[in-house]
């Protein structure tokens, strides 16, 4: 482990002194890059640091005991010493953390996806409560959220809604939310009390940047249409509303939500370079499926990973186990006790794998 941290301490110098070079100062692209590389590794070297800080205190204070000392000098060395191998212990847990390698879309923005799946239009609704629920949380975060196309039902539900969330670390706590989200309550559109189950699916996809994916023109096939509200009524008669279609995925993309047609292109095509660059980490991440099922964040779309209980005020995500008696608090936002519960099992299961490798 410690050659590692030497190897990533020794990095961090270099990137300092390419940090410092008229060339790459001129080289915007490559000027991110190493940026960005010294960002991520920056608490590392930091804590490393503080490590070798602490080890050389501590021979310090082992060599002291082997001098003459009153027994109240030597009382305190003592303590001091008890002091810093706990602090050393510590430190060491830290690094095994940190060690541990960093998604790289961590530290995006998201764009998420929620849709009303088995349910009707009570799932639509529980879309909406899922869409309201992350917002708050967004912003308790300091993140803002922008809705990119939103397919809104009579009653107030959606049968899909996109937004984004943009804010440093976003994708890092979001993202472990893909999945079927269930919920279980008497809906509003029930006239007799009885409880009834439905579903919604969540994506969550880190927004890419043209520099994570080239994606030629040619290969864009461009559409306008009149944007449409709930129920299909037109409220804008001018083509404002956008499709972009990437001809050789097939995949595609919308944006309705602002009146200009520009404005709409820019959010589709944010939306397009996130999906294509999604399907490609699927297929290059492939060969690695028996790893990816070890971790909490398996980004599998088709799992059920949570319950709402209403009628008991219960949340239960069923990757972990953990069950909170907090529904309440937790649609309106208060997630932190889930989301860092699942942060720290995905830790533990890398560095289980980490030491198995």
């Amino acid at each position: 482990m410690f050659d590692r941290l030497q190897s990533v301490e020794d990095r961090y110098e270099k990137l300092n002194e390419l940090l410092s070079d008229p060339e790459i100062i001129n080289d915007s692209k490559k000027l991110r890059e190493y940026s960005k590389e010294q960002s991520d590794i920056q608490e590392t070297v930091q804590t490393y640091r503080q490590y070798k800080d602490a080890k050389s205190q501590l021979q310090d204070a082992k060599a002291m005991l082997e001098e003459k000392l009153d027994a109240e000098m030597r009382e305190m060395v003592k303590e001091e010493l008890h002091d810093l191998e706990s602090q050393i212990e510590q430190i060491e847990e830290q690094l095994k953390v940190l060690l541990i390698p960093k998604d790289p879309n961590d530290d995006k923005n998201v764009i998420m996806e929620i849709r009303g799946a088995a349910g009707g239009e009570e799932a639509a609704l529980f879309a909406g409560t899922l869409y309201r629920m992350y917002s708050r949380y967004a912003e308790s975060q300091g993140w803002k959220t922008e809705v990119v196309e939103a397919n809104e039902t009579g009653l107030g539900g959606f049968k899909e809604i996109i937004f984004m969330v943009n804010g440093t670390g976003a994708y890092s706590h979001l993202k472990y939310e893909n999945g079927a989200h269930r919920v279980q309550r008497v809906p509003e559109t029930e006239s007799g009390g009885r409880i009834h189950t439905s579903t919604a699916t969540v994506a969550c996809l880190p927004e890419a940047e043209e520099f994570d994916i080239e994606i030629n023109d040619k290969d864009i096939r461009f559409d306008t249409f009149a944007s449409s509200g709930a129920g299909g009524q037109s409220v804008n008669t001018t083509m404002s509303a956008v499709r972009l279609t990437h001809i050789p995925t097939g995949l595609v993309a919308t944006s309705q939500d602002e009146r200009s047609q520009h404005k709409n292109k820019d959010k589709a095509m944010k939306i397009l370079r996130a999906r294509i660059y999604d399907k490609f980490q699927q297929e290059a991440q492939a060969e690695y499926d028996q790893v990816r099922k070890s971790a909490v964040g398996s980004g599998d779309r088709s799992e059920r990973i949570r319950t709402y209980n209403y009628p008991q005020n219960r949340v239960t995500d069923h990757r972990i186990g953990l069950t909170i008696q907090k529904l309440d608090q937790i649609i309106e936002g208060k997630l932190d006790e889930i989301i860092e519960a699942l942060i720290l099992e995905d830790q533990a299961k890398r560095l289980e794998n980490a030491a198995n490798e």
